[in-house]
Order: structure tokens, then sequence, then C-alpha cells
């Protein structure tokens, strides 16, 4: 299968890195090939500027930038997300990419007449997410697991009708130990292999 791992953090030394590198290798081991996005190493730009957003109805992106992502997420099969959890969502690098890449006749088309979105990633058949959150998992329930929600429902519902999600979150990251972090490290080899 083709995945491709997207990942978020701009500490290159970070728990998150080394959740990316574990992943990478897991897939890699189970006979997966893979591609890397790592937004903040290659210093992708967020910012949707005044005539992208002008022109987003209109037709696909038009920078340059963008087309190494976009055909990305032609050829894969199956996303995985690596990204800390900051104020219940996702890192502001991440979601713009989200808001410039996964755009008009990339992702989606839509119906002129009634607004209906036709999702165009209909042959990815899996999206992972693997994350840490500060809060306690009963807190973000609470507050509603708005980045979870992003992913796994926004996200899922442009792919394969029968798109399969796996959700992984290390909790109360900013009272984690080393024991807890490799416990983690080891649950995300483990639900990657399977998935």
């Amino acid at each position: 299968m083709r995945v491709l791992v997207v990942h978020c953090h701009p500490v290159p030394e970070s728990f998150c890195a080394a959740l990316r590198d574990t992943a990478l290798q897991v897939l890699k081991d189970a006979g997966h090939d893979t591609r890397l996005i790592d937004l903040y190493a290659e210093k992708f730009d967020p910012v949707m500027g005044c005539e992208e957003r002008r022109s987003y109805n209109d037709h696909a992106p038009t920078d340059p930038a963008l087309g190494p992502h976009i055909e990305a997420l032609g050829w894969a099969e199956a996303i995985v997300f690596v990204y800390p959890t900051w104020w219940y969502g996702l890192p502001a690098m991440l979601k713009g990419w989200l808001d410039r890449v996964w755009a008009l006749d990339v992702v989606f088309e839509l119906d002129k007449n009634g607004g209906k979105i036709r999702p165009l990633l209909t042959h990815i058949r899996k999206i992972a997410v693997v994350t840490t959150c500060g809060a306690p998992r009963w807190w973000s329930h609470v507050v509603g697991h708005p980045g979870r929600r992003t992913v796994l429902r926004g996200i899922r519902a442009l792919c394969g009708w029968r798109c399969r999600t796996l959700f992984l979150a290390h909790y109360r990251m900013d009272q984690s130990t080393p024991a807890s972090r490799a416990a983690y490290l080891k649950k995300v080899e483990a639900k990657l292999s399977a998935f």
C-alpha cells in the first residue's frame, strides 16, 4: 500500500519526531511504500493569500509550491497524520496545509447548481492519526475533540466510503514520563502494524 505520512511539529528532536520515525519504520517493515511530508522541515507556507481565497471556489490551487502536495494526495492509498494536539485541535501549520491543499478539484468537486460536494480521494482507504495531547482523555472528550473530528470525520468524508480510521493519542503529554512515552511508541508500532 502507498502510505503518505504527514508530520507537523516545529522541533526536530520532539517526541512527535520519534512518533514520525516509528510510523515510517513500521510501515516500511510491513512492506508499504511510504512518502513523508514534513511541513515544518520544508517550511510550508500555511497562509492562504487574498487572491488564492478569491479563486478558491473556482478552480484547483495554482501555486506551484502546492503541486508536490497535490501529487502526493493522488499517489496515496492511506494517510498517517503525526502531530501534537494544541488547544484541542490541529496545529496552525497543519490546518493551513488542509486549507490550501485539500481544495476544489483536488479533493472534492462542487456541484455549481446545488452546492453538493463530491469526494475525489476515493482511492484513499485508510486514515490514521498519531498525536500527543496535554489534556487528559476525559477533558478532551468534554470539549469535543475538535482535531479528531476534523480528520476522522471531515477529512475522511472526502475519501473512499469504506475508509478505515485509527486514532492514537498520548494524553497528559505535559506530565509524561520516559515509561509512558515508551509504552505509547510500542502502542503505535502495534496498532500501525495491524492497521
